[in-house]
């Protein structure tokens, strides 16, 4: 992907069939979704391609245990249907990207025998629900079983533990790969291009054009499409109401904060899930590229573009790695962290004043505005992304063009780097290019099928194989990689969600900053 490209066949098309604004996962699926079933489609965002809640997750393919819970306690059936679709989708999500995605193990701690009995119920109703896409089987393991996954939980209290699977992803990089699908299938794609101002049909008042300005070269563009697609998250009361001022507020943001831990920490491959915290929220310690991810709380919260990692989630967060880790986990063990803003749909916002944002199911709606026709999709999470897409074209075809709904075939598409996959490839990067199995296997799990050709930047520059920062994989051919393949445009483009070095290390991160900002200039990218 190159961005003048870009802007060229952005120039040279006089109407679009679809202008999506907001390219995090559920945006990207639209474009993708869309682009195959042969619309002309653009996507853009105000920030980078998965710039604001797809790339600050948990980073958990899952069905949602908690929302099981709820659904069965309180009988339900709407958030019983979230989870069984999120579980079936689940699958599909593991298959389409084989590079980014895998399989996790997780287990549920247990300190008495009625917990034994209790989570294996629910774990088995949980592997129950997704039927043939289960992963494998949930099992109720003795004290001694848990300990030899999990070696570091505090033995004295521990009776059992009940083992269960669900999937993991480097969400920043799956985004990515779903624009770069979506790009080769004929989407125009920018980043760093902010919505500014729509344009109405005089007779009908629907909306006809987009006024959008490119941030990094401070140029504006009119944009003629028959449709308008918000999926801007958190962001999308703001589109709405850009659309129509007389549209009330359907969003509530609720907050989530995550700690990097280092790997000492929890060495094992098989993660923990606390069911059930003091104010009755769940916490995942999770193995993650080499760290342990901790996370995550939710909170109602103010809309923000930038939040930050405050010190008492934190506190909070560390808390309940120390009740269950026999080796204390100090503040100053913390490498990274971030916060992150969940989209919540509300019906009303009477209900959204006063609701509490831990018993919110997080299911999605597409709105079509009836005079102006602005698309809106709202609510949902990471592993629904792909049927939220569907949904917003399929009520496209049924509400605005009607016409015939064209099949939606995102179900089977393999995404960009996923084609041919072998992990084991690796092996032929080690080979080749003499680098280590360590980087040779983050490549493979970075970029797929096209970790060969970051090495092949190596060829004529033998310093591009030197690590980026020590004791990490990354090689500084990613830097050039991610800005002439991948559009980064800017250090966070780069070391936050290209990479996501930022996300592991915050120190190390920063060291590099110089280098990335000198590779940025040399290929006159403006940031």
């Amino acid at each position: 992907m190159n961005r003048q490209e870009q802007i060229s066949k952005l120039q040279a098309t006089k109407e679009f069939d679809v202008c999506i604004i907001g390219a995090g996962a559920t945006g990207a699926g639209v474009a993708l979704d869309a682009t195959l079933r042969g619309l002309k489609v653009l996507l853009i965002d105000k920030s980078d391609f998965a710039g604001q809640t797809s790339s600050k997750s948990t980073k958990l393919i899952h069905g949602g245990v908690r929302y099981l819970e709820q659904a069965v306690k309180k009988l339900d059936w709407e958030q019983y249907k979230m989870v069984r679709k999120s579980l079936r989708e689940r699958e599909t999500l593991l298959k389409n990207a084989p590079h980014l995605s895998r399989p996790l193990a997780l287990i549920t701690p247990c300190f008495n025998l009625f917990e034994g009995i209790y989570y294996t119920i629910g774990m088995k109703m949980y592997e129950w629900i997704s039927g043939s896409q289960s992963i494998a089987k949930s099992e109720w393991l003795s004290k001694k079983e848990t300990l030899s996954l999990i070696p570091e939980l505090k033995s004295k209290r521990l009776s059992s533990g009940v083992l269960y699977y669900d999937g993991q992803l480097d969400d920043a990089r799956y985004c990515l790969a779903i624009v770069q699908s979506a790009e080769a299938s004929g989407a125009v794609v920018l980043n760093h291009t902010q919505a500014l101002k729509f344009s109405k049909n005089e007779d009908n008042g629907r909306l006809k054009s987009l006024n959008i300005k490119d941030l990094i070269t401070g140029n504006e563009h009119t944009v003629n499409s028959k449709v308008f697609v918000n999926a801007t998250g958190p962001f999308a009361d703001s589109i709405r109401q850009m659309a129509s001022s007389k549209l009330k507020p359907r969003i509530k943001v609720s907050r989530g904060a995550h700690v990097v831990l280092p790997r000492e920490v929890m060495k094992g491959d098989t993660a923990i899930l606390v069911p059930k915290t003091d104010d009755g929220r769940v916490i995942f310690m999770i193995p993650w590229q080499d760290q342990v991810l901790v996370g995550t709380t939710d909170e109602a919260d103010e809309l923000s573009e930038n939040p930050k990692l405050e010190d008492y989630e934190k506190t909070y967060l560390l808390e309940y790695v120390n009740r269950y880790f026999e080796k204390t986990v100090t503040p100053d063990q913390i490498k990274s962290g971030f916060a992150g803003l969940r989209p919540l749909l509300q019906a009303q916002l009477q209900s959204a004043m006063n609701s509490d944002t831990k018993s919110l199911v997080r299911d999605h709606e597409v709105e079509i505005d009836r005079r102006t026709k602005l698309v809106s999709i709202m609510g949902g999470k990471w592993t629904t992304y792909r049927l939220m897409a569907k949904d917003t074209l399929d009520e496209i075809y049924k509400e605005i063009f009607k016409k015939k709904i064209v099949k939606c075939t995102t179900e089977n598409q393999i995404l960009h780097g996923g084609e041919n996959y072998r992990f084991e490839d690796w092996q032929n990067l080690v080979d080749k290019y003499g680098i280590s199995k360590f980087t040779a296997e983050h490549l493979m799990k970075k970029y797929g099928i096209n970790a060969m050709k970051v090495m092949q930047l190596t060829d004529n520059q033998i310093n591009f194989k030197e690590l980026l920062a020590p004791n990490h994989p990354f090689i500084k051919a990613e830097v050039l990689y991610a800005i002439q393949e991948e559009m980064a445009t800017s250090v966070d483009d780069v070391l936050e969600r290209r990479l996501g070095l930022k996300l592991r290390d915050e120190v190390a991160s920063k060291a590099v900053e110089p280098y990335v900002e000198e590779i940025l200039l040399m290929n006159k990218i403006k940031y």
